[in-house]
């Protein structure tokens, strides 16, 4: 027998593979015995990398920490579970047992509006139909296709197509549809910007009214007209100077004004 490698039957293992094999199956016959949690951590940090592959393989779907959790968690209840007198090594047992955690995650906790669990089953069997027949007929089944290749009515196709919509439900804040044209359009959550414009008249007007009617005329040409600081004097008739002192002077006198006003609680 070679020394690179011990033959188990039809089937030849590396030395070091099998010692670590050994080394499990001690492991596991230890907790089996005593439930030392110190084992059960040694047996945890061992197989880790182990769930968080599996993890790694639907991080597009939820964020990797959380999937690291569930898997983590799946891992130490097949640990918990695991009979090494049935002859299946621990890693084809628990395999199943972590992806099968994964995927009821996905099922239980990424809907955002909760549906009966019953439409929740149909309509990813209408989903997993849905799929095959648009990849054997080349498009889109009808509810009446899905419906009649389940064997059951329309209406319950239709009902469970509708509830799609709580897995990724429209944004309140995104586009209103898909036409480019109506890029723009108000939205459920817009903002409307009348409130600010209110909010602003509001306060200024205070402030405003301690000036001389000089001074707002200029501030109003200035900030509420856009015109510079050279046509405000052309049709006032002044100096462009005349008009940069006005500002400054004006400007300064509301910031002070406004810092000495006292801030009413929201």
């Amino acid at each position: 027998m070679p020394h690179t490698a011990l033959a188990l039957g039809a089937t030849t293992v590396a030395p070091g593979h099998s010692q670590r094999c050994r080394e499990v199956a001690r492991l596991f016959e230890r907790y089996r015995r005593m439930r030392d949690p110190n084992t059960r951590a040694e047996l945890v940090a061992r197989f880790l990398p182990l769930a968080k592959r599996l993890a790694r393989r639907y991080q597009d779907r939820d964020t990797y920490d959380d999937l690291v959790q569930v898997a983590s968690l799946a891992l130490m209840k097949a640990i918990d579970r695991y009979d090494p007198d049935r002859g299946v090594t621990f890693a084809a047992y628990a395999v199943p047992t972590i992806v099968g955690a994964l995927k009821h995650h996905f099922r239980d906790h990424t809907w955002i509006v909760r549906v009966p669990r019953e439409l929740h089953d149909r309509a990813l069997q209408i989903q997993s139909v849905s799929e095959q027949l648009t990849a054997s007929a080349g498009r889109s089944p009808t509810p009446a296709e899905v419906a009649e290749t389940m064997e059951c009515s329309v209406e319950l196709v239709l009902e469970a197509m509708q509830i799609g919509s709580a897995l990724h439900p429209d944004r309140l804040d995104g586009p209103s549809d898909d036409d480019e044209d109506d890029r723009g359009r108000p939205t459920a959550a817009s903002e409307e910007t009348g409130y600010a414009v209110a909010e602003a008249s509001a306060t200024l007007a205070p402030l405003l009214a301690r000036l001389t009617p000089s001074e707002r005329k200029v501030l109003r040409l200035r900030f509420e007209h856009d015109l510079t600081q050279s046509e405000i004097a052309a049709r006032l008739r002044v100096s462009q100077v005349h008009v940069s002192r006005t500002l400054r002077r004006a400007i300064a006198y509301l910031q002070d004004f406004a810092a000495e006003m006292p801030t009413t609680p929201v």
